[in-house]
């Protein structure tokens, strides 16, 4: 997480940019330093956010206490149900309004904002709802030891306050992912959205207002990590949970903060996937799902590939396949006709994604496509882009190889045995998904369920039903979420036991 203000001459020289103010107690909170968050796709400031201070952190908190205490904290679950249908419903309605904002703070294309990123934020409210009356409470009758007989049942009831710090990659989707249940479950949050991405969660707590949800339910803090609303948040001892999804750096900082209170903790984190492509694979539908899979959002997602271990025999047409798919993409800006590619983040993430490119030649790769920064013109020159890129002939020991670069691209080495295959994808100290592609179905259970990670694809990639379990290995992240998984962290129980 960012620790520093954009320049603040930017954001006053800016055309009309819009301000995104805090959000607490059911109403907008002017104040606050003002910020610039930048277009990625022209490295233009397109709005204005104000940091929230301390004094904020300490209304927002007192403002989701009020509301646990409140009309939101005796509400029945039919009724909270009800509202969080009518926030899917109410998304769907603005579409284009959250689609502009998601765009205008990532700079991805159309179609990937319009297909994934809107309406998984809907639907990640209606999975919830129904997951929270869909799962039984445990009951046991026993006999006790004087003869008689004693009936124990848990009840779920709510954390409290809980904390949301939710990433910049997929915002809405990925924070509506960790909202929704907490509601669902009858908490209060405060969401704290990336400085690079604030806008969706603003227009959010717009729809939450507009449908009826209590104030304090929902409150939203801007700002940056440490020394910032991040941090402060995390420390606060009004907040009884952290949710947070990002780079593992930044969770082991929260971890700290949040151990003095002895909070729940629920982390998604880094990853270093890696991709096994077997010889008697279908290598028409490896080549495209892994292609998918490398530069989907300009490989800013968690969970792709940025390792392909190919069996030797197919892995010359494999390579061939793959860079005939990077060639193809078309950077440039979100509505331009036939762009498919977006530009990074930010001026500093393609930094260190450049940085990462210069590392490969340096430990030895070849580059079969990419390496560098594409030409464009007009407003896209601009913008923070970068080439997809593959590169070959690296040791699967290279830095590259080790360490997450969160970009377009992805090292390509042979194997020669399942087993070293495995050693090699399993080799990381990340586990957070894999996508393994084989026609041998015996080699499909067992590979998949030898892998050491959260998630194993077997000939498919980002395919999944939400309410399975979410999550990674080692330094990927600590618990799951989905589904059931989701409403365990969220809620606590509580064992009544009756003597008959």
């Amino acid at each position: 997480m960012a620790t520093t203000h954009p320049d603040a001459d930017a954001v006053i020289a800016s055309a009309r940019p819009r301000h995104l103010h805090n959000w607490i107690g059911g109403k907008a909170v002017t104040g606050g330093k003002p910020f610039g968050v930048h277009d990625p796709a022209t490295g233009a400031v397109h709005a204005i956010a104000h940091e929230a201070d301390a004094a904020m952190i300490d209304r927002a908190v007192a403002a989701a206490q009020a509301a646990l205490h409140g009309e939101w904290g005796s509400m029945t679950l039919a009724r909270r149900r009800a509202l969080l249908m009518a926030v899917a419903d109410r998304i769907d309605v603005r579409r284009e309004e959250f689609l502009a904002a998601e765009i205008a703070d990532t700079g991805k294309p159309h179609s990937l904002a319009s297909h994934l990123d809107i309406p998984r934020g809907a639907a990640n409210f209606r999975v919830f709802a129904d997951a929270i009356a869909s799962l039984p409470s445990e009951s046991f009758l026993f006999d006790t030891p004087d003869g008689g007989k004693a009936l124990n049942y848990a009840v779920r009831k709510p954390l409290g306050v809980v904390g949301v710090i939710s990433p910049w990659n997929l915002p809405l989707l990925l924070m509506t992912w960790k909202v929704a249940p907490a509601l669902a479950c009858g908490n209060a949050v405060i969401v704290k959205p990336s400085e690079e991405t604030p806008s969706t969660t603003t227009l959010l707590a717009d729809v939450m207002a507009e449908v009826g949800i209590p104030a304090g339910v929902f409150n939203v803090v801007h700002g940056f990590g440490a020394a910032s609303a991040g941090e402060m948040l995390v420390a606060h001892p009004g907040v009884r949970a952290i949710t947070f999804t990002g780079e593992t750096r930044t969770g082991a900082a929260i971890m700290a903060g949040a151990a003095p209170h002895v909070k729940a903790l629920s982390f998604e984190l880094g990853g270093k996937n890696a991709a096994v492509v077997f010889a008697d694979a279908d290598m028409d539908a490896a080549v495209a799902g892994l292609s998918r899979a490398v530069f989907l959002n300009t490989g800013q997602v968690c969970l792709a590939p940025e390792r392909i271990y190919v069996e030797r025999p197919v892995f010359d047409a494999f390579v061939a396949g793959l860079k005939a798919s990077a060639l193809a993409l078309e950077p440039g800006l979100p509505h331009a006709p036939g762009t498919d590619f977006g530009p990074l983040i930010s001026a500093e993430h393609r930094d260190k994604v450049l940085g990462y490119y210069a590392l490969a030649v340096d430990e030895g790769a070849h580059v079969i496509t990419g390496g560098g920064v594409p030409h464009l013109t007009g407003e896209a020159a601009g913008g923070y882009f970068v080439e997809p890129t593959i590169w070959t002939g690296l040791d699967h020991t290279a830095r590259v190889c080790r360490e997450e670069i969160f970009g377009p691209c992805c090292a390509v080495i042979p194997f020669d045995t399942e087993a070293e295959a495995l050693h090699f994808a399993n080799d990381s100290p990340y586990g957070l998904a894999a996508s393994i592609w084989t026609r041998d179905l015996s080699r499909a259970h067992r590979f998949g369920q030898a892998m050491d990670v959260g998630v194993s694809w077997v000939n498919c990639w980002f395919l999944r039903d939400l309410r399975t379990p979410f999550g990674g290995t080692k330094l990927s992240g600590v618990g799951r979420e989905g589904g059931e998984h989701s409403i365990n962290f969220y809620s606590e129980p509580t064992n009544v036991c009756i003597k008959l």
